[in-house]
């Protein structure tokens, strides 16, 4: 992360007949036509994806080792490459989560590595569980607010209903399993190297597939490390707290922050302890419908919204404001943030994700462990409590003792840790890139989730993957990264602070 006994579910075409559709649909014949198999994808249709990009579906078992019984296919989205003679070693890009489908992502995708495309194919594929491959999706289709504040009861019935309606053996649709499917992938479509991108959990799937097919990988690059050791959700307390704290130093350096807001770790420390003693029952407008609902705000919900801010030092930046609103029982900025990512869980299938985590990460979790590592957080397991019922009533896959040893491997490695990443912050990295003998590690100070988001990090990553190679890659745009302001009002910073956005 087998046989190769894949066929291409689109069919086949002339290479003659593929060009002259490229020519109408990209405006070139790639003339590289010859060592790839792009013939068997067609020009996706607006429904499918870009209109100058291919589509198109491989077909696997499901159970790869009996390789008989149900199968899936795997959806495909390959971003040609604009040059009259692209590479022959694409970038294929493996998408986070887990549960986050690749190929849904192809028009951002394309945006962030543009300059990639200049020269090489961008190969998107739908780990199987998510997207258009056999989906394991569990969304309730609500619009209320309530789903957000629903008890583990209802999360938990959901899931079972979910999991009994699945054309699927959950067990199935592991990290290693799937990354035998990729190679399948690239096979079919006639590369024989390729460069690798894996963000957040993709991390531990570009890891995989190094390891179980590192001959077919030219390099690789590593962005927010989550390695296959990670034992999920342990250390989520622990790391989400060194985030919050470096936040809130951050402020209380400020002067502007911390005179509008002071004390406020201690502040939030309480927060969260009074919403533990009793939660509010509050009335709130839903931002994107409009209909005022009560409902009730408790310790959990405030943790995760505060989580989920960490991972971009620009929401980071609103979470002192919005604590000393909650205070005063005014939560509509909270529900307001916990909201404005709706749309990216649009594309994260669920319970792909649990199979996954459940599979490879909880089972390896004890619950001294667990209490040992959430005890000095704010967060204490208000960040675990689902994912851990979940698992109770999940069923897990196998996963044998070697997947959890190191990736030994000395194939080019860029490896990319945000310094104040939430989630997989730089301990991940540098646990990893001891191992990759030709790998660089950079921490990007004031950074969240995601180097590849910003300037600096997209510049380096694509003149990485250009390069093949550390060597000789510039990065002095790192040491000029700066955290953005915080809000001091709802229109933002003070004016008086000036710009200092990171660059």
């Amino acid at each position: 992360m087998a046989t190769k006994s894949l066929i291409g579910t689109i069919p086949r075409k002339s290479g003659l007949t593929i060009c002259l559709l490229l020519t109408l649909v990209a405006g070139a014949c790639n003339a590289a036509q010859s060592h790839r198999s792009l013939d068997r994808l067609h020009p996706c249709l607006s429904s499918e994806g870009p209109t100058d990009a291919l589509c198109g579906t491989v077909t696997v078992f499901e159970n790869r080792h009996t390789a008989i019984g149900r199968q899936i296919q795997l959806w495909v989205v390959v971003l040609p490459s604009l040059a009259s003679t692209a590479s022959d070693d694409p970038l294929f890009f493996l998408a986070g989560g887990p549960g986050q489908a690749a190929a849904q992502l192809a028009s951002q995708i394309r945006g962030v590595f543009r300059q990639v495309q200049q020269t090489r194919d961008i190969v998107l594929v739908d780990q199987r569980g998510t997207g258009k491959s056999n989906p394991l999706n569990c969304r309730s289709g609500a619009s209320s607010l309530r789903e957000m504040t629903e008890g583990s009861a209802a999360a938990l019935a959901r899931l079972r209903r979910c999991l009994d309606g699945y054309d699927a053996d959950v067990r199935l649709y592991t990290t290693d399993i799937a990354m035998d499917d990729l190679d399948d992938v690239r096979a079919v479509l006639g590369y024989d190297r390729i460069n690798l991108y894996g963000g957040s959990y993709g991390t531990r799937a570009a890891l995989v597939y190094l390891r179980q097919h590192g001959e077919h990988v030219r390099s690789i690059v590593l962005d927010g490390v989550a390695p296959t050791d990670m034992r999920l959700p342990l250390f989520t307390a622990r790391d989400a707290q060194h985030a919050l704290d470096k936040a809130l130093a951050d402020c209380e350096a400020e002067s502007a922050c911390n005179g509008t807001f002071p004390a406020m770790a201690s502040r939030i420390r309480n927060l969260i302890t009074s919403l533990d003693r009793q939660p509010r029952h509050v009335r709130i407008v839903h931002p994107r419908t409009g209909i005022a609902e009560d409902v009730d705000v408790d310790a959990r919900l405030v943790s995760s919204v505060i989580f989920s801010a960490l991972y971009s030092p620009l929401t980071a930046s609103i979470v002192p404001a919005l604590v000393d609103r909650a205070e005063k029982d005014d939560y509509q900025g909270l529900f307001a943030l916990a909201l404005a990512g709706e749309g990216a869980g649009e594309n994260m299938s669920i319970g792909m994700q649990l199979s996954v985590l459940c599979s490879e990460d909880a089972s390896r979790v004890s619950p001294d462990e667990l209490a040992h590592q959430t005890s000095k957080s704010v967060f204490g397991s208000h960040l675990i409590g689902s994912q851990l019922e979940a698992c109770a009533i999940w069923p897990r896959g196998t996963v044998h003792d070697d997947y959890y040893r190191p990736v030994i491997s000395d194939v080019p490695a860029l490896v990319l840790s945000g310094e104040v990443d939430p989630v997989t912050p730089p301990v991940w990295g540098e646990s990893v890139v001891k191992h990759l003998s030709h790998g660089k590690h950079l921490i990007v100070p004031s950074t969240g989730h995601g180097v590849v988001m910003t300037p600096c990090g997209n510049r380096i990553v694509n003149d990485f993957i250009k390069r093949g190679s550390v060597d000789g890659l510039e990065t002095d745009c790192v040491g000029d990264v700066r955290r953005p302001p915080f809000f001091l009002t709802p229109a933002g910073p003070d004016p008086s602070e000036g710009d200092s956005t990171a660059k």
